[in-house]
This record gives structure tokens, sequence and C-alpha cells, in this order.
């Protein structure tokens, strides 16, 4: 069916081109043009700032096509599901073999569909291949006020025949002939959320993870903007990021006549899925948008949407806790009477909930042993788990527990029943990673056992509210050998067997928080963020590392799923050396933890963290349900400054840090952002005043000063200006 105009219910509505079907998608700020080309085939000729038109052709006027003797070809032309079987020859999202051995396919326009989905518009345009029997629903779902379209595909049998896909990527992003720059987010273990700047060029820009998950070393999120455009707040940028955890894609391609054209999806490396009759495969699905503010503005876009829409129902306008973990503080010498010395001075100091990492269950002495058996360790619990929960819950915190479902070590008491429960080739000896094997969460009988397991942790212990999910290795032999069949659908189904796990948990136990890990960031994706409620950035927790880490971070995901930990010097993973305050001021960008062995902190430490962990309650609101603008980017010489500003925009606060700076170096002015300009704002910290439209012109000083000593701190500086408005 179709609708009436968007102006009245807000629902895409079917228009012509040329004499050709043509939706019109229109956002708070941003429409999108959908329509069909030669052929049938779906083009987006236009996403980008409302041009204040109903009508669609004010957006085509002058439309590009081939030399006359390739009229029907499609390069070149701004096509948003090329499937094999189109007269084209660039990165196809479809690739369906038949039978024999065919895999063209042809896809002419059946129907569209408009409706409301819990108060937002969905367009569905179905198209089929008669022949094949192969129908493929493309859905756009559209966020208005947010200025996001959260795109996906179903590919459904609706023949006699077995049909394969060999290739199903969620959908296609053309863009007009230009120069452009790629952003994308990269790096490795400790060192993840790197943003990548670089030239598009003829050729394609492949960016991917083969792993098993989303992966440190690459992050399914991109955005494009301009050439040279390096402004943090203008400038047009479209972004997108794929809400899937497992393999996946994204290939940005200049095509011949400039134009480029990007593709994002499941891998199809070593993918491939069976649909018998009737059967039918979804695609994840990608969020993408438009933003004419910078790199800053998309960012703030991602941030909202998953703030409002997208991180789970139950949790997400509930404020995240202080945590502390005591993970670095006794690794796997885990013990009643030693956590509950802990628990006592880490709710001294202000914490909110308290977290066992690992180490706690079967015989688990150290990484070599019981992974799979989640079951309470009698000899360091001896009266179990209750004993020292009632204690966390007697001093007014929260109780937290860390697990690793997915993973299993050979000497356990799991894999000693079940050996074929883990990923293995026969014949063939396992590669370990961390002396651990992955579980196959694609069989039903994993998925039931590991269900049941936590479903019992959480039941006999009442009152845990608190789950952290790792997952600490990459895949390898990823066999099936009992499913030959469907042995290239497991990258795929455990991706969807870990997403069914915690939809049932979360389902019966809605008042649990859980936290996404992979090793530290190889897991922190929409696709984890849609079941879980924060995300663990990096396992590097140096204070100066983490600043680029949640830079990157906060590119794609709000700080209000970022968890930062304040540990012990020198750090464990770098050796670097940065005073307390330093490390809290790093820590407080997004949901505040602490790591550190706090047995071993002196009088003088748990006071100032005690002073510090007061201030970050304060500032929690408009950390966490603020809207981000970084200032100044982190860089290992000079200022780096954050800026979080309330939804209102009558409170702001101001992050400066410096590593290190240069003698003589002048102090250059912080312009501010979001701000009323009609308004006056104190500074809390001494009473000055000044106007929102002077705050945001003129700015404040990057102050790299001690307000205790005259002269400018050269290393490890460190501090925060509160304004609010009068």
């Amino acid at each position: 069916m179709t609708a009436s105009s968007l102006a009245n219910s807000q629902l895409p509505r079917r228009e012509s081109i040329g004499g050709r079907p043509a939706w019109l998608l229109r956002l708070r700020s941003t429409d999108v043009l959908l329509c069909l080309g030669a052929n049938d085939a779906l083009l987006l000729p236009y996403w980008g700032r409302s041009g204040g038109t109903d009508r669609p052709t004010d957006y085509v006027l002058h439309p590009q096509g081939n030399r006359p003797s390739h009229r029907e070809f499609l390069d070149g032309q701004p096509v948003a599901y090329p499937v094999y079987g189109d007269a084209l020859f660039k990165e196809v999202c479809l690739v369906v073999a038949r039978p024999d051995g065919s895999r063209d396919t042809r896809l002419s326009f059946v129907e569209d569909r408009v409706e409301n989905v819990d108060g937002h518009p969905v367009l569905d345009l179905v198209f089929q291949d008669e022949l094949v029997g192969l129908r493929v629903t493309h859905r756009f779902q559209v966020f208005v006020e947010h200025d996001i379209v959260v795109r996906s595909a179903t590919i459904e049998n609706r023949g006699s025949e077995l049909l394969v896909l060999e290739r199903a990527l969620t959908a296609a992003l053309p863009l007009p002939p230009d120069r452009y720059d790629a952003c994308t987010l990269h790096g490795t273990w400790g060192r993840e959320f790197t943003l990548k700047r670089r030239p598009l060029a003829p050729g394609k820009l492949v960016v991917e993870s083969r792993r098993g998950s989303s992966s440190h070393e690459a992050h399914p999120w991109f955005a494009i903007r301009p050439r040279d455009d390096e402004s943090e707040h203008t400038g047009a940028v479209w972004f997108g990021s794929l809400a899937w955890s497992g393999n996946w894609i994204c290939s940005l391609e200049v095509e011949l006549n400039d134009a480029v054209h990007i593709v994002a999806g499941v891998q199809p490396f070593d993918f491939a899925w069976r649909l018998t009759p009737g059967e039918s495969f979804t695609t994840p699905e990608l969020a993408g948008g438009y933003s004419d503010e910078g790199l800053g503005g998309a960012s703030r876009l991602l941030q909202a949407f998953e703030e409002e829409v997208w991180l789970p129902a139950s949790h997400r306008d509930r404020p995240r806790p202080i945590l502390y973990n005591s993970w670095e503080a006794t690794n796997f010498a885990v013990g009643a009477d030693q956590q509950i010395e802990l628990a006592r001075r880490a709710a001294a100091m202000g914490t909110e909930l308290f977290v066992v990492d690992d180490g706690w269950f079967g015989a688990r002495d150290d990484d070599f042993a019981a992974l799979g058996d989640w079951t309470v360790n009698a000899a360091k619990f001896p009266n179990g788990l209750r004993q020292l929960i009632d204690e966390v819950h007697g001093l007014g915190m929260q109780f937290g527990i860390w697990v690793e479902p997915e993973m299993v070590n050979p000497n356990s008491d799991l894999y000693r029943a079940h050996p074929d429960w883990a990923y293995h080739i026969d014949g063939r000896e396992p590669t370990y990673g961390r002396n651990q094997l992955v579980l196959n969460f694609a069989r039903d009988d994993v998925r039931e056992h590991l269900t049941e397991q936590l479903r019992r942790l959480l039941s006999d212990h009442g009152s845990i509210e608190f789950v952290k999910w790792d997952h600490n290795r990459a895949w390898t032999e990823v066999g099936w050998p009992e499913r030959p069949e469907q042995q290239r659908e497991v990258w795929v189904r455990h991706v969807r067997g870990v997403y069914a796990v915690l939809a049932t948990l979360r389902r019966e136990f809605p008042e649990v928080l859980w936290e996404t890990c992979a090793g530290g960031g190889g897991r922190a994706d929409l696709g984890m963020l849609r079941w879980t409620d924060q995300a663990w950035t990096s396992d590097n927790t140096d204070a100066a590392d983490r600043l680029t880490i949640q830079y990157g971070f906060s590119r794609a995901h709000t700080p209000r799923a970022m968890v930062n930990w304040v540990t012990d010097v020198p750090n464990q993973q770098t050796g670097r050396i940065a005073p307390l305050a330093f490390r809290f001021h790093v820590a407080m960008q997004g949901v505040l933890g602490i790591g550190g062995d706090i047995n071993e902190w002196s009088a003088e430490e748990i006071d100032e963290a005690r002073r510090l962990i007061a201030q970050y309650k304060q500032l929690r609101p408009l950390v966490q349900f603020g809207r981000q603008y970084w200032l100044v980017p982190p860089t290992p010489l000079g200022p780096c400054a954050v800026q979080y500003v309330s939804p209102a925009g009558d409170r702001t606060v101001v992050f400066v840090y410096q590593m290190r700076g240069l003698r003589g170096a002048g102090v250059g002015r912080l312009h501010l952002h979001g701000l009323q300009p009609g308004r006056k704002y104190r500074r809390d910290a001494d009473g000055v005043e000044s106007t929102g439209a002077a705050l945001m012109a003129a700015g404040i000083p990057a102050e790299a000063v001690d307000p205790r000593h005259p002269t400018p701190m050269l290393d490890w500086y460190s501090g925060f200006q509160v304004w609010t408005a009068i």
C-alpha cells in the first residue's frame, strides 16, 4: 500500500520520476530519494541535506547515464542493491546459486508497503525473480528525529528448489562523483578504535573481519567526507554502522566516473546459506545517515540514536553505575575474604557496583582450566557466593560477575563430556588461543546448556545485578563435521545464537545490567549493543593511550556505553606512570570504573579517589546523557579537550588534558558548542560569568596551568570546568 503525504503522517510516499516509481524519505534535516531505474534496478540518487521540497524530481535534474552503446549498463549509476546478474561490474550485494550451478538473478519490482512500527515510519520495497523463485524485500526504517535510516534485506525462497546464498550483504550506499576521504576505525589488542583517514582513489578500499567477531583490528563503522575537509564541526559527512558482531565486510569503491559505491554486510568469505523452499534469510541491519556538521555531528547523531532507540529499553534511561572490578588486584587468586576487603574499600570510596572477574568458578586457578564449568569454586568460596553478595549489598553496592560462555578449556568437565561441542575438524589438531577453544553456538544443545548454566547462576544467586560477558579469542578450525551441509552457515548461526541467549536471559532477568567484552574492545559493535548495556573499550587502561582509544570509540558509540577504568601505575600494559587525577579525568569520559589494587593504595590516594568519584557523580548526567563535542583531538604533544552539554544546553563541562607540552607555547582557546547564545553562564569553580555566545565565539583558555602554581604545566595536566546557565 502507499501512504498519504509525509507532512501529515511522516510516512514515505510513492512519487514518480519519468513515469517510474520513486520514494522520498523525509527526516528532520535530511532527505533520501529512492527510485527505479532501467530493468527495475533500485537506485538511490540522493541522500543529503533536505532541500525543502516534496518533489523527487528536484533532486535528479541532471541524471547521469553511460555512453549510448552501454545505455543499459549500471556502472556509475547510484544502485542501492546490486545483484549478480545486473549489467554492472562493481561489488554486488547478492549472489544466489541454483542447483544447476547458475547464479544469475534478475529482480523485478513487485510492490511497496508503508507502515508505522513502534512510532517510526517503515518502507518495504519488494522485488522478485520469478524464474528463480526468489523474493527480496528491502526495509528502510526511518528514525526521523535522529536523521538515521536503518536498512536490511530479507531474501526468501518462494520456489521449489534449494537455493544457496553465496553472498548476502545488507545494502549499498552510492555517492555522486567527487573526491572523498574515508574515515574508518582500526587497531589491534590494546590499541582499538584508532581513527584512520585516507583518500579514496580508483579501485577498492576493503575493511573487514574474518576472526569470528567484529574484531580489534577493524570496526564495522565508516564515514565519508569531501577530500581534505578536516573540520570537526562543519562539512558534509555520510556514515554507516553495521549491527553485526561476527565476520563482516565494507567495500568502498571508486568507479570510473568518480562516483563512490559502498557495500556492507556479512563477510562473504567462507559463507554460504542454504535456503530450502519457504525459508528466508534476513541480513544484519545497517544504520546510516548524513550530517552537515562534520564528523562530530555524525557522531552525535549515532550517539543519540544509540541512547534513545537502540540500547536495550530496560536500562536505556538508567545512569550507568560506577564499578570496581577486582581483576588487576587478584587475577585468578580469588577468595571470599580478600574480595570482601576489596569491596569494603571500594564502597568507602563511593563505588556503586562491585564486580568479581575471572577465577571464581570451577577449578579455575589459571587460564588453562575450567572455562565451561560455570559453578562456584567451593574452595575459594566455602560459604558460596552468597556471603560475598550479601556483604556487597550490605555496603550499599550492587554485585556483578564475569563469564565467558562461548569458550571452553580442554581441561574442563564440559569439554570432557562434550568435546564435539567445540569447533573442530576431524583429524586436525586444534589451535589454542589463551589455552581455550570456541564453543559452537550454532548448536541448539550448546546454547541450551549454556543458557541453563547462566540461568542457574542468576537464579541461585538472585541478587546478581551485573554480568560481564567476555570473548577472548579469534576463531580457528571452524568446523562442524556433524552438519557438513551447514558448515559455512556457522559464522552467522553462532552470532545469532549469542543474540538469542542474551535475549532469553534479558527477558528472564530484566534487572541485570550486561556488559560486552572481547579481550577488550573486540566486539563492541551495534549488534552486541542491542543486547548489552555497555562495552568494555580496551584491555589497555593506560590513560594516555585511552584518550586516543576513547576518541575513536566515541566516533561510533555513545559515552553512556563506554567503560573506562582507573588502574595502577606503572600501567600493566605500557609501564607508563600518570597522576591519579589524570587517570580519573580520562576515565570520566564515559562509564567510570576502578580496576586497581586498592588494598595497596595509600590513605591519600583513597581520599583523592573519593573526592574524584564524588565529582564524577555530579558530572555523570552531563557525560552520560549530554551531547559530546571534541574540541581538540588527542595528540602526543599539547592539549586535548572534550565538552559535554546538557540536552537543554544550560550546563556544560569541558575536560582538558595534556600529556606533554612545549615550554613557551601560548595557551590556546577552546570554542565551546551547543550553548544557548542569549543566556549568561557562570563557571562553578570561581563564579566567573560570560554569555553563551561569547563562550562559543571567543572561547575559554585551553588551561595548561595548575591554579596552585604560576608556571605552565608541561606534563600530565588534567582538569575540567563546569559552566551553568543563570
